[in-house]
């Protein structure tokens, strides 16, 4: 199969880069993961996760832990968690649906990046669940094309700390803002319900908002 759409060469065509375009490919591009990638992916802390459901519609999520929030299984595989969020379940819905998935892996303070195109499985009971305390799954992505990318447009940023929300080592993590709105009382996971009042009483909408422009959420 080959590695562009037919769109894609349409556009090269139009606009003469299919040359350039095929030599890149054929130097970059590759089915397995090399030890520049690996190094790369197993010292980051976080990586985009693009998804798409049976309708064609894609979805960009960040995933953010601990460095090596991504493990390499081998030449073939990557692996990560799914940690809590907001119920949505768009990311593993849309894998369960479809199963193809992009990742994209930057360093911004020293500009890099590697691209990730892969073949996802969700696993409910998994050996790396023990890796990832307070995940409630475990991705395993077989590994379609794998490349390093041009740094060229990645602005230089300084990395100023860990997210607190990354679950401690027996899988516990701050209540988060966004559960103690009003309006979500009553819709929450059984396990969430109550808590609120526990972890500094129910707010509203309006007050999540100014959390979250502080940076407090």
């Amino acid at each position: 199969m080959s590695f562009y759409t037919e769109s894609q060469r349409s556009l090269q065509d139009e606009f003469d880069s299919r040359r350039l375009a095929d030599t890149i490919e054929a130097a970059i591009v590759v089915d397995q993961l090399n030890d520049a990638h690996k190094g790369f992916i197993e010292t980051r802390d976080f990586f985009m996760l693009s998804t798409v459901n049976a309708a064609g519609e894609p979805t960009v999520s960040y995933k953010g832990g601990d460095v090596g929030t991504v493990t390499v299984v081998d030449d073939n595989t990557l692996a990560f968690p799914a940690y809590d969020g907001n119920g949505m379940m768009l990311s593993w819905g849309n894998i369960a649906e479809t199963a193809k998935i992009a990742m994209l892996f930057i360093d911004f303070e020293t500009p890099n990046r590697v691209r990730v195109q892969a073949t996802a499985t969700l696993h409910r009971d998994d050996e790396l669940l023990a890796k990832y305390p307070g995940a409630f799954m475990i991705v395993r992505a077989t590994i379609d094309q794998v490349f390093i990318n041009c740094a060229r447009y990645i602005h230089p940023h300084q990395r100023v700390g860990t997210s607190r929300y990354v679950p401690a080592e027996d899988g516990s993590q701050p209540y988060p803002s966004w559960k103690r709105i009003d309006g979500l009382q009553g819709s929450l996971r059984p396990q969430d319900e109550g808590l609120a009042e526990q972890n500094g009483g129910v707010i509203t909408e309006q007050e999540y908002g100014q959390k979250l422009m502080a940076g407090e959420s």
